[in-house]
């Protein structure tokens, strides 16, 4: 076809009109919520996850303005292969700049590996496993919430302290599973205690655990370390009950417990369960007063530490971004997670505190009692405070990890 002064506008205007969604799209930030919305772990991640972050976007845009932020959310299944292909498209397809909590240690890992090599910004609260900060540390990976090292840190040496001093683990036959028990038994041999024995269940496809609990049982340990989460402790929670295990002095030690789990056993079952979290609505005011502003979005489901995490993480990142610009916040994942590094946090879920060189935020633990149900004022108040272990103690020494990107 002759170029004709015709065609030539009607190619240019084309070529405007064409260009704009994708000129639009380089000023939007997008943040993919990437959890467990249908099974096992649903109620510790799931919609709540995705509403705290929406809830981080929202005060973020009331106290700024200026940034447009969209949320996208996808259900991994609990499988790997499915977690990193849903994180690939976002990013080739969609644009995504940040995916956001991610349970499972197998998809995080997973999901990891394909944010380091995309160059985008990863904050995971919601998987236990310490390689993230080990071994397979990125820097492009922020792990907020909590880990397996220091939830066995708190509830592990505090029950040998206390007099269970012979263990038997009930464990999840995947990597958060491993790593779990790995580091509770480490922590139960340094305090004195010995490990009896353990069994592990298939995951996700368990939901009766009447021969495990009667192996640990057999093994007269004091106490039977859970190291499980999500629908797979509420289960074997209850179970235990059924058989009358904790009726005959054997203590329960749920070893990832979330406040969730708690409201669905019901304190008459989960009474005088220890727990450790790094997150409580009813601690103090600020903690109070962010559970308060979310809760409309939840449908009254009191958010735990795993959802806090996104919250948290979100809004730090937001702020990181608003520092360091969206244009070079979108090119590299890795310049946003180092200018969330460079910056103090502080947000209502967590308090201040700070994001180490390996990727680890840092915050205080709390080991937790689950309330009798006469000590309770109503709805949601589950726990009694019985330690706090200070943010420099609560997490592996960064030395020991063996994190490349430590003095590199």
């Amino acid at each position: 076809m002759p170029l004709t002064r015709r065609t030539l506008i009607a190619s240019t205007a084309a070529a405007a009109v064409s260009s704009a969604p994708a000129r639009a799209q380089q000023s939007i930030i997008r943040i993919g919520v990437l959890n467990d919305m249908s099974g096992p772990y649903r109620d510790a991640s799931g919609p709540t996850s995705a509403a705290c972050v929406r809830q981080a976007v929202e005060e973020f845009r009331n106290a700024h303005g200026g940034l447009e932020v969209e949320v996208l959310t996808a259900d991994h299944q609990n499988k790997p292969d499915v977690g990193s292909n849903i994180a690939r498209q976002w990013i080739d397809r969609d644009g995504v700049d940040l995916i956001v909590d991610v349970g499972n240690s197998a998809v995080a890992l997973a999901v990891n590996g394909v944010c380091r090599d995309k160059d985008k910004a990863y904050i995971n609260s919601t998987a236990g496993t310490t390689e993230l900060t080990g071994a397979q540390c990125s820097p492009v990976l922020v792990h907020w919430t909590y880990d397996n090292y220091m939830l066995s840190r708190s509830t592990g040496g505090a029950l040998v302290k206390a007099g269970g001093d012979s263990w038997f683990f009930i464990t999840a036959d995947y990597a958060f599973g491993h790593s779990l028990e790995q580091e509770t038994s480490s922590f139960v041999r340094e305090a004195g205690g010995k490990v009896l024995g353990s069994v592990r269940h298939p995951f996700p496809a368990t939901s009766d655990f009447a021969s495990f609990l009667l192996q640990a049982q057999s093994s007269r340990a004091k106490v039977i370390g859970l190291c499980n989460a999500g629908n797979d402790t509420v289960n074997t929670v209850k179970q235990a009950a059924e058989f009358g295990i904790t009726r005959r002095g054997v203590k329960l030690a749920g070893m990832l417990l979330f406040i969730t789990d708690i409201h669905a056993l019901g304190l008459q079952t989960a009474q005088g369960l220890v727990l450790t979290e790094s997150f409580y609505w009813d601690l103090n005011d600020r903690t109070r007063a962010f559970t308060r502003r979310v809760l409309p979005k939840t449908s009254g489901m009191h958010p735990a530490m795993s959802h806090a995490g996104c919250y948290g993480g979100t809004a730090h990142y937001l702020k990181a971004v608003a520092d360091l610009g969206v244009a070079e916040a979108k090119r590299s994942g890795a310049a946003a997670v180092s200018r969330m590094k460079a910056m103090p946090t502080d947000d209502d879920a967590f308090g201040a505190g700070r994001i180490r060189e390996d990727g680890r935020k840092l915050h205080p633990s709390f080991l937790f009692e689950v309330k009798k149900p006469e000590e309770s004022r109503g709805g949601w108040d589950y726990y009694k405070l019985l330690a706090t272990t200070s943010a420099d103690q609560a997490f592996r020494p960064i030395g020991k990890g063996g994190c490349r990107l430590i003095n590199s």
